[in-house]
């Protein structure tokens, strides 16, 4: 018997106590259904028979199962008055389930009018016998899948009911679909979980941030605040007075501290999906093997998706705001890319961890502008200062005729170093001593910039109330992935199967391998870890061959365009070219490849935990993306040109190929090119390029799959879409390792090799540009919204940092003291040089060799060489021929080379001190921050006395009160009206008294 519920009777239900089809209510009409006998078990609603129903007469969003419905009359779909509600218009919905069912035969071939195949118990098609009889359907495998999954949601959603969580889900009324199993959370649940998750919350007192004392520092942030004002966001978190609460972990049993107006409201969305979150990952499910939480679920297919609702629509028409539209208006737009970020209200709506991502970014990208300034200078000064470099001068002169050797056998020609005038001109660029200060200079930057990270992170984290989430943290190590729960499981039942012989015959180590039972030892996962080393060995290796196979190229094709008299001018320009995008393109790919194969390493690893996890993917992707990247530009620092020989004992590869040398004017341009093209590729192509055009190929891709499937649902549900349905259709968020990622990489560009480009700052800091708002707007606008994770830092990402920053000061070493030619010409200036300047600097870099002496067959064919050649030369520190030990390597060359060793030395020191100085003159705290926290102890303990008393007071006022009245009712008849009335004041106040207790 269907009963319709009154006006103003809240009824809690059971999950059995729900219409699910048959002859359902009239349209709009909520109805209970007035239950049998108790079923046993937790199979839903109604007997399993009439679970075919197809709803009858009942439209989707008629019936809810809710164990907890307020009875007004249902309100219509065009007039909700929020999508964020359950259909009451009263519950907020905190956390959204959703999940694919398919009715029993929906499958193709299965079921369906008209066909008579069914699909036997063990897979096969063949008649069915009774395929006419209606609702006498066999039960095909898919179908068995799908009823044991609906047995699991059913006793999964009536745990989370048990621990208090209110549901509201739709009809499966059609024959295959999409439901959405909204969550609330009442006040009861949420004081319960946020006294048990330790949640600080604000108090009554408010306390103002500490201001400098200082006139001069208190003028100074006066017109500091004036200038920026245009640049900051209009939220009210960048208000002029900041403010903060002083916060306390909550607790029921002192709820008078807190200033709770509305209980709706005191936590907020990002806080309430947390906490909800927390039930959903501790609730088990014992029909899917005791499996716990809802991580378990999706990864067994149970549930499609688990997330928190966005706070609307963020392109809304009208002036209704919610924190998505403020966002997305003052934050991931492109066109507020001069404003700061509203870093309060990112952590407000996203949570602590993406919160410290973007304030970050923010920082990193606000530290290039003044190291982008000093490279653009040392870059003006290069070109400044060009007419006056003499040994470009010198190779520039015609009338020094330098005689070079052929670059190639038996084709090329002897050639006049002249030639190479313009590649001379352009090294001077970037190999002027004044890249020697810019290196030092950015190794004290990197520690400047993670000093101020550091300051920044406590600032925030004091702020956001991120002190003290040890325990948090700890907890969140409790829950078990999924794949490690599985893992467990089947080396438990394999343990189980063991005879009772062999367990007899173990009884001494029973307890030991009891509680080895229930977790991977090392032996478990020793498979998993030589298989990791073996393959990262592996795709290191690769990288090092596909270099090794650029290399080939560019010697092969030098050696096949050096035939071509037309081609022969432009070779080192056109191989070098080609080479690079080869080298780019192959970096694309392998990143994505690489990426694809570290996730798959960390799980055959089988991590116990998320965090763990995630740490040992961030390791093994960052080390092979850092191979891949830099291994090209390696070489041609490093390795390019030092294994060449000399004329007539040159290295050969293949027979025939000479080993490739570097340009006259030295290899750092060569490495200039190789970084500045692959930093800029890589951050158009796959940061820029990628991130906009595959997100909105998918969604186009959606949106072609929506058109063509056919449309079941009602046209009012399509034109109103509610806001689970919206975020449904929005990619899982994944993570922030690719986003983190990403900058590392071009970090290590901006300081690794930053003596060979001083300009990579200066591009990085417009790519970042770019970068925060686009990643806003994928977060805003094309993500579903992550689940608020609190942690106090960027985990590992700040070890790798700080690494780079220290593996950079090396390497900018050796580039100087390698790669430029900043040390022979010191060591020519103060050693060689007659009147102390660089004239006759070439000459003295050039070697002589006999052209008698070349290999035969290796002597240029046809020269066309203006004049008579005996000797040429070649760029090398040898003896003549006619010394003693002719082409042995000379005194200068050992000079040159214990300088170039001294320079590493002294540089690599001298920037470790500095950068040792400048760590330990900025302290990590901020001074008004340490400041803060001593005087907030001593508020606090002020506050905490003064409400204790005005507690004590409220509740010892209607004692005295109640004592007065009865003394004087002793009295006599003629003080009997006054305690009538005195009772009412010590009843309301203890009613007063009451909303501060549980």
């Amino acid at each position: 018997e269907n009963i319709p519920l009154l006006p103003g009777s809240p009824r809690r239900l059971s999950p059995r106590a729900v219409v699910r089809g048959g002859q359902g209510p009239k349209h709009g009409q909520q109805c209970l259904q007035v239950p049998g006998p108790p079923a046993q078990g937790l199979q839903g609603s109604v007997p399993q028979g009439s679970s075919q129903a197809s709803g009858g007469g009942s439209p989707p969003n008629s019936s809810v199962i809710n164990n907890y419905l307020e009875a007004s009359e249902p309100v219509s779909s065009e007039a909700r008055v929020s999508r964020m509600h359950f259909h009451d218009n009263h519950r907020k919905v905190d956390y959204v389930l959703a999940y694919h069912y398919r009715k029993r035969g929906a499958h193709p071939g299965h079921g369906s009018p008209g066909h008579s195949l069914a699909i036997v118990s063990n897979g096969e098609t063949g008649k069915d016998p009774q395929a006419g009889a209606p609702g006498d359907i066999e039960l095909g495998p898919l179908d068995a899948l799908e009823e044991e999954r609906k047995e699991q949601r059913e006793e999964f959603e009536h745990n989370l009911m048990e621990a208090g969580l209110e549901l509201e889900k739709d009809l499966e009324s059609k024959s295959q679909g999409s439901v959405f199993v909204r969550i609330h959370a009442p006040w009861q649940v949420l004081a319960r979980e946020a006294e048990f998750l330790k949640i600080k919350v604000p108090t009554k007192k408010k306390m103002y941030e500490i201001k400098s004392q200082g006139s001069i520092a208190k003028t100074f942030n006066k017109i500091l605040h004036k200038l920026s004002a245009p640049l900051k966001p209009r939220v009210p978190e960048h208000s002029n007075s900041r403010m903060k609460n002083l916060s306390y972990p909550f607790s029921r049993e002192k709820m008078y501290l807190y200033d709770i107006r509305d209980k709706d409201t005191f936590f907020d969305n990002a806080t309430r999906s947390r906490i909800v979150h927390e039930i959903l990952k501790r609730t088990t499910c014992s029909r899917a093997n005791n499996t716990m939480g809802i991580n378990s679920l999706i990864a067994n297919n149970i549930y499609e998706a688990a997330y928190p609702l966005h706070d609307g629509e963020y392109d809304s028409p009208g002036d209704d705001m919610n924190d998505r539209k403020l966002l997305y208006q003052e934050w991931a737009r492109y066109g507020v890319f001069y404003k700061f970020q509203p870093i309060d209200l990112i952590r407000k709506y996203f949570g602590e961890k993406i919160g410290l991502y973007f304030a970050w970014l923010g920082l990193y990208t606000s530290f290039l502008i003044p190291s982008s300034v000093i490279g653009i200078i040392v870059f003006l000064y290069g070109c400044a200062t060009i007419e006056e470099d003499i040994p470009s001068k010198e190779m520039c002169d015609r009338q020094n005729a330098f005689t070079m050797c052929p670059l190639c056998d038996t084709s090329c020609d002897y050639w006049n170093l002249s030639s190479a005038c313009g590649t001379a001109r352009a090294s001077h660029l970037f190999d002027n001593p004044a890249t020697v200060v810019f290196s030092i200079f950015m190794a004290l930057w990197a520690t400047m910039f993670l000093e101020n990270w550091k300051r920044l992170q406590m600032r925030l984290g004091y702020f956001w109330d991120l002190t003290g989430i040890e325990e948090e943290e700890e907890r969140a190590q409790e829950h078990s992935r999924p794949e490690y729960e599985t893992k467990v499981r089947e080396k438990m039942l394999k343990e189980s199967n063991k005879s009772v012989v062999q367990k007899l015959g173990t009884s001494g180590t029973e307890a030991e391998d009891e509680d080895d039972e229930d977790k991977l030892t090392w032996k478990d996962r020793f498979p998993g870890y030589l298989m990791n080393f073996a393959s990262i060995l592996f795709m290191i290796a690769l990288t090092f061959s596909i270099v090794f196979g650029v290399i080939v190229y560019r010697i092969t094709t030098a050696a096949a365009l050096s035939l071509n008299k037309a081609t022969r001018s432009n070779v080192r320009v056109t191989v070098t070219a080609t080479a690079v995008i080869i080298n780019l393109v192959v970096i694309l790919i392998l990143d994505e490849i690489y990426g694809a194969v570290a996730k798959w390493l960390t799980k055959i690893e089988v991590p116990k935990t998320e965090q763990t996890f995630e740490e040992r993917l961030i390791l093994k992707a960052f080390l092979l993306k850092f191979v891949n990247a830099y291994s090209p530009i390696f070489y041609v620092a490093f390795f390019k040109g030092r294994f060449v020989g000399r004329p007539g004992s040159y290295v050969y590869v293949f027979d025939g190929y000479r080993m490739e040398e570097c340009a006259p004017g030295g290899c750092l341009m060569e490495l200039c090119i190789q970084l500045s093209i692959i930093m800029l590729g890589k951050q158009l192509i796959q940061n820029n390029i990628f991130e906009i055009g595959v997100p909105k190929l998918k969604k186009l891709f959606r949106k072609l799959k929506d058109e063509t499937e056919p449309e079941e649902a009602d046209s009012a549900h399509s034109k109103h879409p509610e806001q689970w349905d919206l975020d449904y259709s929005l990619e899982p968020y994944t993570g922030l390792t690719p986003e983190y990622m990403e900058m590392i990489i071009q970090f290590g560009f901006v300081t690794l090799f930053v003596a060979s480009f001083p300009l990579a700052p200066v591009f990085a800091l417009l790519n970042n540009v770019i970068e925060v708002r686009l990643d806003a707007k994928k977060f805003v606008t094309e993500l579903r919204r992550p689940d608020a994770v609190r942690t106090k830092d960027i985990g590992i990402w700040f070890d790798i940092l700080s690494g780079i920053g220290k593996f950079s000061v090396i390497i900018n070493a050796f580039v100087i003291a390698v790669t430029s030619d900043f040390i022979p010409r010191l060591v020519y200036q103060y050693s060689y040089s007659h009147n102390g300047t660089l004239h006759g600097f070439v000459n003295h870099t050039l070697s002589f060799f006999n052209v008698s002496q070349l290999k035969e067959g290796t002597q240029p064919e046809n020269s066309q060489f203006e004049q008579e050649v005996q000797f040429c030369r070649f760029k090398d520190y040898r003896e003549p021929p006619w010394a003693p030990n002719p082409y042995e390597f000379s005194k200068q060359y050992w000079a040159v080379l214990s300088a170039r060793l001294a320079f590493v030395i002294i540089f690599q020191n001298l920037v470790m001190f500095l950068s040792v100085l400048v760590d330990w003159m900025i302290p990590d705290i901020p001074t008004d921050i340490s400041d803060q926290i001593k005087r907030e102890k001593s508020l606090f303990v002020d506050f905490f006395l003064k409400e204790e008393h005005e507690k004590l007071k409220l509740t010892e006022e209607p004692a005295q009160r109640s004592q007065s009245s009865g003394h004087r009712s002793r009295r006599g008849p003629a003080a009997s009206p006054a305690p009538s009335g005195r009772s009412q004041l010590g009843s309301s106040a203890s009613s007063g008294s009451q909303h501060t207790s549980v």
